[in-house]
């Protein structure tokens, strides 16, 4: 039997931040004298309520702070479940005065950092509700990065030990860790975002739209304040956005040894020189094929190219243009565009760029072996043997990722979807990059207009895919429950 006090304890904790950070939008409503803070009063002290009997009542099972495997599991799941049903209660208090199904849909869209939205009119939905978005946006994506660092290398899901030697041991004092690598992230963190805004402000943006946008910026999660998206800002705000989308998408371990005098990992890491090329390949072909298109190689091709190729590959979901009208070709790039991802341990999503980079590796080596029967050709990733346990895991992993597309796309299409809609739906769910293709969910549309039960679906697809997928399948099959 599972013992679930550490597990309540901790989210017991994560609810009263979560309740704590409401004084955000309460302010900001208060500021704007909008007479909407009291939503966020009520929300607020819900959170912080349950949050607080929650770790008082599981205390007692905490012992020296640390967690079975078994316990890590279903406290990475339980989060991203609890967290967006908390998170969604100011959509439903006041306005939009969504339902529980458009409310959870956009909470679970903010914390995983996807950036679909069933929201309209954002531009006029009130300052608190703006910024309560961003920051659920904004906490989805340290808590990414943590999970990366801590959690999934030790539950060895989807390739991610091969970094357990940078995550640091942690099993069995896995609480205490957690909160040491999260103190020292969050001041690259917090860093970063504040001169993402700053750099906002002076591309033109107003305080309070480059606040918003800072947020939503370095944690990849492509939240806006207008319905327009980036296309409502000018060209100065694009760059500025393109550069914070790449550092967000970069490990942040590589950050915190760049500050210690150790700028060689971030050089020498291949992940990061394979997410920038591919950024740069893709901006340079779809540039090409814009300016025929358009009559013409401008500054405005190119700076429209990079910005949608750096904000679909990195899973932000920013759009400066509707692409839909570019041609077949791009629109075919960029649906491959968002299944790439950037850099493990980075707020960014999708299948990650080191999974490819040892797929590659694995074909190669299977390659040479046909070549030379009787050869022995190891897979490496940057230099290392990738180990069997690694190698199966990343294997996994890309099966599940396109069964799973197909299964959400069939699912979508019994809703009454298209075709279109419906697949290209179901990758950008669980891929969490935020716009898909059509005429309805595409960079100009939102996710509004389809029906509830296709929204569950979604909502659904959203968490798994934030999850790394793995992580949910092992926590509902009986063994989990019975071992």
């Amino acid at each position: 039997m599972i013992d679930m006090r550490p597990v309540g304890y901790v989210i017991g904790l994560l609810l009263c931040v979560l309740g704590l950070t409401m004084a955000g939008p309460l302010v900001a409503d208060i500021a704007v004298g909008n007479g909407h803070w009291p939503v966020f009063l009520e929300s607020a002290t819900l959170c912080l309520a349950v949050g607080v009997l929650l770790s008082l009542a599981c205390q007692g099972g905490m012992g020296g702070g640390g967690l079975t495997l078994r316990q890590t599991f279903l406290l990475t799941t339980l989060v991203w479940i609890v967290l967006p049903l908390f998170g969604s209660i100011p959509f439903m208090l006041g306005a939009p005065e969504a339902d529980l199904t458009d409310a959870l849909f956009e909470a679970m869209s903010g914390i995983t950092t996807t950036g679909s939205t069933v929201f309209t009119g954002l531009q006029d939905l009130p300052a608190g509700i703006q910024l309560w978005r961003g920051i659920l946006q904004w906490l989805g994506g340290i808590g990414i990065i943590v999970m990366a660092m801590v959690f999934l290398p030790e539950l060895k899901v989807a390739g991610m030990q091969v970094f357990r030697s940078e995550a640091f041991e942690t099993m069995g004092k896995i609480l205490p860790r957690a909160a040491e690598i999260a103190s020292g992230i969050a001041v690259f963190y917090v860093g970063l975002t504040v001169l993402c805004a700053i750099c906002y402000i002076l591309s033109g943006m107003d305080t309070f739209s480059a606040t918003v946008h800072a947020m939503t910026t370095l944690s990849t999660g492509g939240f806006a304040n207008t319905d327009a998206s980036f296309g409502a800002y000018g060209g100065a705000a694009h760059y500025v956005g393109t550069l914070f989308m790449i550092l967000a998408a970069l490990p942040f371990v590589r950050y915190i040894q760049l500050a210690r005098g150790q700028a060689e990992p971030l050089w020498r890491d291949s992940q990061v020189r394979a997410f920038l090329l591919t950024i740069l390949v893709c901006a340079l072909l779809i540039g090409a094929s814009l300016a025929s298109y358009s009559h013409g190689f401008t500054e405005v091709a190119f700076r429209e190219s990079l910005f949608n190729v750096v904000s679909i590959m990195s899973g932000t979901g920013y759009a400066s243009a509707d692409y839909m009208q570019w041609g077949p070709f791009p629109v075919a790039m960029f649906f491959f565009i968002g299944l790439i991802g950037g850099c493990a341990g980075s707020t960014a999503c999708s299948v990650k760029i080191f999974r490819y980079q040892i797929l590659f590796a694995c074909i190669g080596a299977q390659i040479r072996k046909i070549h030379a029967p009787h050869g022995v050709f190891t897979p490496r990733y940057e230099g290392r043997p990738i180990t069997r346990d690694a190698l199966s895991s990343v294997m996994a992993f890309f099966v599940v990722f396109i069964v799973g597309i197909g299964i959400v796309s069939v699912l979508l299409t019994l809703t009454g979807l298209d075709a279109v809609t419906a697949v290209t739906g179901a990758a950008t769910a669980l891929a969490n990059v935020g716009p898909g293709l059509g005429e309805h969910i595409g960079p100009a549309g939102n996710f509004a207009g389809l029906n509830d039960p296709a929204k569950w679906i979604l909502t659904l697809s959203m968490m798994i895919g934030r999850l790394e997928m793995l992580v949910v399948l092992v926590v509902v099959t009986r063994r989990f429950w019975q071992g």
